[in-house]
């Protein structure tokens, strides 16, 4: 049966069509549109359901607004605090992520053409676009949150959204360890690691918290040190007063102007950092970084995708051997043990809680390198 609200959504767009074929008959005619487009909205409305409760006009407003300017009904997952991550495989069917566990939602597009209007409208502000001959795309909104869409021929199944929110807060490390990610004691360790500037590699997997441990790390940085961050997508909030911010660039629609972690990473090194900050290591900058960490940059900060701190140093070095400059493994080997001093790994479990299991100090071992274990859960 259906509800009050199914109505006015209904009503809201029957109104947005409206609506958008009055502006395109003042556009085709030449004419300039009266007023905002919020004004517009409200004096259709008021027009065409006089009838209705002030209440009810005011949520028809809302939902044509939503529906011409937002994410359409996406919004009201992304109102919600709780909601981490919002996932959209087709129109019919959108998934959120709510203290660590994935759910099906209510939420629906009315068809696969509103789906790619909502899409459009988050990508075209920051120039990004999708069509048969880019059929991936990534973002970042206003807030901090990052988008990638892929969409036909490569999804299957319609257009697939994918919203990974990013909230101004940040929780410190004593916020972690109330939460149960950080114990007393590996607080007090890391804490001591940070200040005498031993350079520490976060490692885990896919939201599993590196990020957010990495800035609560970032706490413990002398505030007198210049910052400089790398991130493909700026997340983290340090507090520090001097801290200078770098986000990379995708290339155009013209396949120009990309400008990648790497880039950033060697233009930083001439800008006097006291301490480098990179998002993720996930490319040939490993072995940019391992090369400043091996030059008097040390105390840097960084993630990286592994399953254990092992794993981590195997990843840095097949990552370094992606710059293609023919270094031998050995003396990229070299390089990780010279240049990393620890390596804390993260974990979520069953239930979505994010904990640090492991920290391990790197050593070097008969011309490898490998890991000691300081603390383990």
């Amino acid at each position: 049966m259906a509800t009050a609200d199914d109505h006015a959504r209904a009503l809201a767009a029957q109104l947005r069509e409206r609506l958008v074929e009055r502006r395109r008959a003042e556009a085709a005619a030449g004419k300039a549109a009266n007023g905002s487009l919020a004004e517009a909205v409200a004096e259709l409305v008021a027009s065409e359901a006089a009838v209705l409760s002030s209440a009810r006009r005011e949520r028809i407003c809302d939902l044509i607004l939503r529906d011409t300017v937002g994410l359409g009904p996406l919004e009201e997952l992304l109102a919600d605090p709780e909601v981490e991550d919002v996932m959209v495989n087709g129109h019919e069917r959108v998934y959120v992520e709510r203290r660590g566990r994935i759910e099906a939602t209510d939420v629906r597009f009315d068809s696969e053409h509103s789906l790619r209007d909502a899409i459009e409208r988050v990508l075209a502000p920051v120039g990004r676009r999708v069509d048969e001959l880019s059929p991936m795309a990534d973002a970042r909104l206003a807030d901090g949150s990052r988008v990638n869409v892929v969409i036909p021929p490569l999804a299957v199944d319609g257009p697939a959204l994918s919203v990974r929110r990013f909230t101004a807060a940040r929780p410190d490390p004593d916020a972690l360890t109330e939460a149960g990610t950080l114990t007393p004691e590996l607080r007090d360790l890391l804490a001591t690691a940070v200040a005498e500037r031993r350079s520490i590699l976060v490692s885990g997997g896919t939201g599993a918290g590196k990020t957010t441990l990495l800035n609560a790390l970032s706490a413990y940085i002398d505030p007198a040190e210049r910052v400089v961050t790398i991130e493909d997508a700026a997340e983290l909030r340090l507090r520090q007063p001097h801290v200078v911010r770098l986000e990379s660039r995708p290339a155009s629609v013209e396949g120009r102007g990309a400008v990648s972690i790497r880039d950033l990473l060697r233009n930083a090194l001439r800008m006097r950092p006291d301490r480098i900050v990179i998002g993720e290591v996930r490319g040939p900058e490993a072995l940019d970084l391992l090369t400043a960490l091996n030059t008097g940059h040390e105390g840097a900060l960084s993630t990286v995708h592994a399953n254990s701190p092992e794993d981590a140093l195997r990843r840095l070095e097949t990552l370094s051997l992606m710059a293609g400059v023919g270094l031998p493994h050995a003396a990229i080997r070299e390089q990780i043990g010279r240049g990393i001093d620890l390596v804390c790994h993260l974990a979520r479990g069953d239930g979505g809680a994010r904990t640090v299991t492991e920290l391990a100090e790197v050593r070097r071992v008969a011309g490898s390198v490998g890991v000691r274990e300081l603390w383990r859960r």
